[in-house]
Order: structure tokens, then sequence, then C-alpha cells
């Protein structure tokens, strides 16, 4: 008797394992198919490197739409009033690529860190990008010659 019970113990066990495991597999596929847009960037951080004030301020975040559904940019906002972005308000479609423009303050001199708060119609719905580089005061301009009177001209005389 105690045989036949450890038997049939034996095999509840065994069945409830493989539906449990017949359950996580199928979980795992329905999460890895795809479901709804993706934003895949190319890069989540953009470094200026050492550059000379008031260069170029634009720089780029370049991704591409590789889910199902169209993807939507709710909103971008930048960490600070010197960083500001530029983003398409239409929706991209599946396997469409975009770019994210960034406009940053380069008459700041100094190292700098800011982000880019992305909000979308994704499962994750805030993304943060990133910028940073420093900026190195613009050389002095020279000063202006100055500018010669009408006596040093006409040879020193008061024009007599």
């Amino acid at each position: 008797m105690k045989k036949l019970f450890a038997l049939a113990l034996c095999l509840t066990l065994g069945f409830s394992y493989s539906f449990a495991q017949a359950g996580a597999i199928k979980e795992v596929q329905e999460k890895t198919q795809s479901t709804g847009p993706i934003m895949e960037l190319q890069s989540t951080e953009v470094d200026y490197g050492n550059i000379i004030q008031e260069s170029d301020p634009f720089r780029f975040f370049e991704f591409t739409n590789t889910g199902d559904a169209p993807l939507v940019i709710k909103h971008a906002k930048g960490s600070c009033g010197c960083t500001v972005p530029t983003y398409p308000k239409e929706p991209i479609l599946p396997g469409e690529s975009a770019q994210i423009k960034v406009r940053y303050d380069t008459k700041r001199v100094g190292a700098f860190t800011k982000t880019v708060t992305l909000t979308t119609n994704e499962d994750v719905e805030k993304r943060i990008l990133r910028i940073k580089g420093k900026v190195a005061k613009k050389a002095a301009e020279p000063e202006a010659v100055p500018a010669a009177s009408p006596n040093v001209i006409s040879g020193g005389s008061n024009g007599k």
C-alpha cells in the first residue's frame, strides 16, 4: 500500500512539474513575441567631446521602431533650459527610422552632463538620453587697431 501511495505521489508531482514548465515556456514565448512599439536607439549617450564656446549646438539620437505597432513620442524634456530636444510629432511606423535633435547651449563654458527624458507609448514609457562634453572658452578677439588721427596721416602738421 505504501509503494502504491508513493508511486501515485511521484506521478502527481511529475505531471504538476511538467505542466508548470509548459506554462512558463508559453509565458516566455509570449513575452519575446513583439507586441507594440519598440524604440531601438543606436545610442543613449552622445558625447560632444571638447568643443569651443559657441560651437555647433546640435547633436542627434538615431532610432528605429522595431516593434509591430506605431511608435509615438508623447513628450521630450531636457533636464534644464540649456538642453532643448526636438522630436518627431507624427507616429513612427514599424521598421521606420527617425531622429531626436538635441540643442545644447554652447555659450556656457565648462564640463556638462545633461539628460533628455522621453515619454513614449512603449511598455517602458520613459527613456533617458544623455549628452555630455566640455566647452572651452573661445579665444579672445584681438583688440582693434586705433583709428589714425588726421594729423598723423598728413605728416603731423595741423593743416598748415
